[in-house]
C-alpha cells in the first residue's frame, strides 16, 4: 500500500518539483543591467557622437556651400545660353550681397529672365587668407570684373562691359568668417568659358 501510494504521487511530485525549480531560474537570466554597464555604454555613445559632429558639421558647411555655387554657375551659365540661343544680349547684376539678376536686352525692351539669390548664409565675399583662383583674374573684391559689378553676354558668348570690350572676372561667394566655404567662379571674356573653384584649406580645386 505505500509503494502504490508512493508511485502514485511521485510524478506529481517531480512535475511539482520542476516548476519549483523552473521559475527561480528564469528570474536570474531576467536581471536587468548594472549601473556601471548603463555609464559604460552612455559613455561609448558620448565619445561617438564627439568624434562625428565635427565632421558632420564640416560636410554640413561644404554642401550649403557647393549648392550655392552650383546656383551661381547654372545662372551665369542660363545667362550665355539664352544669348546665344535668341541671340540677344543679356545683362547680369550682381546687386547686395547675394542676387544676381538676369536681364534679356531686346532694343529698349528689357525682360528679366531671372532673379537669383544665394542660400544657406553665402553671399558675396573674400575670405581672408584665402588667393586668386589660378586663373588670375583679380580678387581685389568679391565682384571683380575690374571694377563694375554688371556684365553682359552678347550672342557669340563673350562677356562685355559697359563699352562693349571683353571682359574676364571672378565671383567670390562664402559664408561669412568660414573660410573653407570658399568658392569661386571664373568667367573668361573672349569665349564667355567658365569654371568653378573650390577652397581646401590649402588651393583652389
Amino acid at each position: 500500500m505505500n509503494a502504490e501510494f508512493m508511485n502514485q504521487c511521485a510524478p506529481a511530485e517531480r512535475g511539482t518539483d520542476v516548476r519549483r525549480h523552473g521559475a527561480p531560474r528564469f528570474a536570474r537570466g531576467a536581471r536587468g543591467f548594472s549601473l556601471l554597464e548603463i555609464l559604460l555604454v552612455v559613455s561609448i555613445i558620448g565619445l561617438a557622437m564627439a568624434i562625428a559632429l565635427p565632421n558632420i558639421g564640416g560636410a554640413l558647411l561644404n554642401a550649403r556651400a557647393d549648392a550655392a555655387a552650383r546656383q551661381l554657375l547654372g545662372q551665369l551659365r542660363s545667362a550665355r545660353d539664352i544669348a546665344m540661343a535668341q541671340r540677344r544680349t543679356v545683362e547680369v547684376q550682381f546687386l547686395g550681397t547675394r542676387e544676381v539678376r538676369a536681364i534679356r536686352i531686346d532694343g529698349a525692351l528689357r525682360t528679366t529672365l531671372a532673379d537669383l539669390f544665394l542660400e544657406n548664409g553665402v553671399q558675396f565675399g573674400l575670405s581672408t587668407g584665402v588667393p586668386d583662383t589660378p586663373d588670375v583674374f583679380g580678387n581685389a573684391r568679391a565682384v571683380d570684373f575690374g571694377g563694375p559689378t554688371t556684365i553682359w553676354f552678347l550672342s557669340d558668348g563673350s562677356v562685355v562691359d559697359a563699352t562693349n570690350l571683353p571682359i574676364s572676372g571672378t565671383v567670390f561667394i562664402a559664408i561669412p568668417s568660414r573660410p573653407l566655404s570658399a568658392r569661386a567662379v571664373t568667367v573668361l571674356g573672349p569665349t564667355g568659358r567658365m569654371a568653378l573653384y573650390k577652397w581646401n584649406s590649402r588651393t583652389w580645386r
